[in-house]
């Protein structure tokens, strides 16, 4: 190879990666959306294809298995919507105060991703591939509750029960369920505030 074609080889394998990570974006995205709007269940591969505007093959190019496929949905929508960070809740010392906002945080967070987590949250009963792909959120709600339980002086069975409605605070389908039922954020936030404290208090000693 002359050193004049050197630089033409290197600029078009460049170029050939560029259009290869676009492509991978076009259809990741593609299926992102599908999922927000019909659920994981109800989307084709054919269908994701068609939105991003490829052939069968060129999908599986990039994709060999529907689980590859969902993992980078996962991955790229995660990134693109991070969770609430647990360091600045970690940094706020008084429990309550520290619950109060926790909530708020993530209550916001459910009301810009709402549709999305409902459809994912319920095919991931009927597909393995998309029980892997809220794994993050699962992972990350343990560590929540774990954080929101600092500071707390609950020990043996009760701090269990703590936990537990901790978890239950915290979770997609509490305030889905709270949402619905026409409650403000702040009504909310207020609600199961006052039901996790009531459980710190009254919850049975050890």
């Amino acid at each position: 190879m002359s050193r004049e074609s050197r630089p033409k080889r290197k600029y078009e394998l460049k170029q050939r990666a560029a259009g290869m990570a676009d492509t991978h974006r076009r259809i990741t995205e593609a299926a992102i959306e599908l999922h927000g709007t019909i659920g994981p269940a109800r989307t084709t591969l054919s269908a994701v294809a068609q939105r991003a505007g490829v052939e069968r093959r060129t999908l599986y190019r990039h994709f060999p298995s529907e689980a590859d496929l969902f993992e980078a949905c996962s991955k790229h929508y995660f990134t693109a919507h991070p969770f609430p960070d647990l360091h600045h809740w970690r940094a706020i010392r008084d429990p309550r105060q520290r619950l109060g906002h926790a909530l708020d945080e993530l209550y916001a967070y459910y009301e810009r991703t709402g549709p999305m987590l409902a459809n994912a949250l319920r095919d991931a009963e009927l597909l393995e591939h998309a029980r892997d792909a809220v794994a993050p959120l699962d992972a990350y709600l343990d560590q929540a509750a774990e954080t929101l339980i600092r500071g707390r002086r609950a020990r043996g069975r009760r701090r269990h029960l703590l936990h537990t409605a901790l978890r239950h605070g915290i979770a997609f389908s509490t305030w889905r369920s709270l949402s619905t039922g026409s409650i403000a954020r702040a009504e909310a936030v207020t609600l199961i505030t006052a039901f996790v404290e009531a459980a710190d208090v009254s919850a049975p000693g050890p």
